[in-house]
C-alpha cells in the first residue's frame, strides 16, 4: 500500500482518545513503533493496527530505506524481534530491483529462527513467489550459521522448520547446512540439550542443574530465566544459585539493567514453591545492585507518570503501560535527584523513600495509579520549582480540554524561569505528542540502550534517527 503524503512536523491531528495533539516526524513515527511493539493488543488499537501503520509509514522509497535501517537498529540493538519480521516481509514486498534490499534482509536476522518467522509472516501475508531478493538475503544469512546456531534453531517441530527455509530460499550450501538437510546435524552441547536429553527423569534433571550452578556455566541472564526450574528441579543448589544472581561482579559485568527482573518477580511470586520468600529477597536485591549500570544525570529531574485508565490495561496476558512507567520511574527516582509525579484527571507528587527498594517504590506508584481521564496540562500546573529535565511516561493519549498543553508549558516555563528539556516516552507506540517536536525529545524503548540514547539527547535531539541513519544500507 502507499500514502502519497505524510502531515508535516508540529501540525496537529487528533490521537486515539480524540484529544488534540501534534504528529510525529514519519521516521519518528516508524522508530517509536518498531522500538515498542510486541505486536499485541493494546488499548487503543490492537496488533492489526500495528501492522497496519507499519504499512502505512512505509509510503516512499525513502521511508522504505529508512524503515530498512530502523529494523536492523531495532533487531541488533534492542532485541526487538517480532516487529522486525513484519518490516522485513513489507519492504520486501514493496521494494523490487534495489542492490540494499538482500543486505537489509541478511542484516535484519540475528538468529536462525528469524529466517523462518519472516518467511512465515510474508508467506502468510501475501503467498508466493518470494521475492527474489528475500530469497537471497535469508540465504545469506542462512549460510553464515554454524552447526551450533543451526542445531540449536533447527525448530524441527514448527510448522515452518530451519530445513523448510533452506528449500524455499536455496542458499549456497555449506557443510553445516549439509549436515542439517540430510539429517546428520548433531545436537548442540548447549544446557537446553543436556536437559533435554535428561527427559523426564528427575535424578539426571537434578544433576545437569548442579553441574551447571556449580561450575557457573549459566549465563547470568540465563541464570535469571531458570530460577523456578532451579528452585523445582535442584533445590539443593538453590543457594549457590541466590548466590551468584546476586554477585555484584557478575550484575555490573553482564550490565542487566532492573526492567530484566520483572517476569521472574512476577512469575516466581506465583508459584507458592519452598523458598519463594529468599528467592524474592534475592531478586530485589539483584534489581538495587543493577542501579549501577544506570547512568546518572547532571542536575534536577522531574519524573512524571500517567496513570489515566488506558495506562493500566494491557490486553489479555500484556504487561500494562503502568507496570513499565513504574519500573522506569522507579529507577530514575533512585538513580538520580528526581521528584515524582502522577497525573490523570489532575495531578500531585508522589513521596517516595529513596531508600526504599526499586521494586518497593514500582509498588508504590501502581497502587497510587487512579485510572482517571489523562490531562497533560495537569504536571506543569503543579510543578513546584524549575527543573533541569521533564520525563513523561505515557501512551500520549492525553484528551482533558481536548487542546495541547503548550501554554501550561510556556506558563510554567515563566513561572520558574527555567527551560527543561523535555523527554516524552511513548509507552505505545501510538505515534502522536502532547508537545510540538521542537520542544521535546521522542523517546521510545527500553533496553540496556535506551539510557545511552538518552545521554546523547541533550546534545543531539535527534541522536535515535542519526542512529539509526547510520546503519550502513
Amino acid at each position: 500500500m502507499r500514502f502519497n503524503t505524510v502531515a508535516p512536523t508540529r501540525h496537529k491531528t487528533t490521537n486515539y482518545a480524540g484529544g488534540e495533539a501534534f504528529v510525529q516526524d514519519p521516521k519518528m513515527e516508524l522508530a517509536s513503533l518498531l522500538l515498542t511493539s510486541f505486536v499485541q493488543d493494546q488499548f487503543y488499537r490492537d496488533a492489526g493496527a500495528q501492522i497496519e501503520k507499519v504499512r502505512e509509514l512505509l509510503f516512499s522509497p525513502e521511508m522504505n530505506r529508512f524503515g530498512a535501517k530502523a529494523a536492523v537498529f531495532a533487531r541488533n540493538e534492542f532485541g526487538m524481534r517480532s516487529i522486525t519480521h513484519v518490516l522485513a516481509g513489507e519492504i520486501a514486498k514493496n521494494v523490487k530491483g534495489e542492490e540494499w534490499t538482500k543486505d537489509f534482509l541478511s542484516g535484519v536476522v540475528r538468529r536462525p529462527d528469524d529466517v523462518t518467522e519472516i518467511l512465515s509472516y510474508y508467506l502468510t501475508s501475501y503467498g508466493k513467489p518470494i521475492p527474489n531478493a528475500m530469497k537471497k538475503g535469508l540465504g545469506m544469512a542462512l549460510s553464515r550459521f554454524d552447526e551450533y546456531r543451526l542445531g540449536k534453531y533447527k525448530s524441527a517441530r514448527a510448522a515452518l522448520s530451519i530445513v523448510d527455509a533452506v528449500n524455499l530460499v536455496r542458499p549456497k550450501h555449506t557443510e553445516a547446512l549439509a549436515k542439517l538437510v540430510n539429517g546428520t546435524l548433531e545436537p548442540p552441547n548447549t544446557w537446553e540439550v543436556r536437559l533435554t536429553q535428561a527427559g523426564s527423569d528427575a535424578e539426571a534433571k537434578a544433576e545437569v542443574w548442579r553441574d551447571l550452578v556449580t561450575t557457573e556455566q549459566l549465563g547470568y541472564f540465563a541464570l535469571l530465566r531458570n530460577l523456578r526450574n532451579i528452585m523445582e528441579q535442584a533445590p539443593h543448589v538453590l543457594d549457590l544459585a541466590l548466590e551468584q544472581l546476586t554477585d555484584d561482579g557478575r550484575i555490573r559485568k553482564s550490565l542487566v539493567l532492573p526492567f530484566r527482573f520483572t517476569t521472574a518477580i512476577e512469575e516466581i511470586g506465583k508459584t507458592g514453591l519452598d523458598r519463594v520468600r529468599d528467592v524474592l529477597v534475592a531478586l530485589n536485591t539483584a534489581v538495587d545492585i543493577s542501579l549501577s549500570n544506570v547512568p546518572r544525570m547532571e542536575g534536577k529531574t522531574l519524573v512524571i507518570v500517567d496513570s489515566s485508565g488506558s495506562m493500566t490495561w494491557g490486553g489479555q496476558g500484556a504487561k500494562t503501560p503502568i507496570k513499565i512507567a513504574a519500573l522506569f520511574a522507579s529507577v530514575l527516582v533512585k538513580a538520580n535527584d528526581a521528584d515524582l509525579m502522577l497525573f490523570d484527571s489532575d495531578a500531585k507528587y508522589l513521596g517516595v523513600n529513596p531508600m526504599d527498594s526499586t521494586l518497593t517504590i514500582a509498588g508504590q506508584i501502581e497502587r497510587s495509579a487512579r485510572g482517571g481521564a489523562t490531562n497533560f496540562h495537569a504536571p506543569l500546573i503543579h510543578a513546584k520549582r524549575p527543573y533541569d529535565r521533564m520525563i513523561f511516561l505515557s501512551d500520549m493519549q492525553g484528551w482533558v480540554g481536548y487542546n495541547a498543553p503548550t501554554s501550561a508549558l510556556q506558563q510554567y516555563q515563566e513561572r520558574t524561569g527555567s527551560n527543561p528539556h523535555i523527554y516524552s516516552f511513548d509507552l505505545q507506540g501510538h505515534g502522536s505528542m502532547q508537545f510540538p517536536e521542537d520542544r521535546l525529545y521522542c523517546m521510545a524503548g527500553f533496553s540496556e540502550k535506551v539510557f545511552d540514547v538518552m545521554a546523547l539527547l541533550e546534545q543531539n535531539r535527534r541522536a535515535l534517527i542519526d542512529a539509526i541513519e547510520a546503519v550502513g544500507l
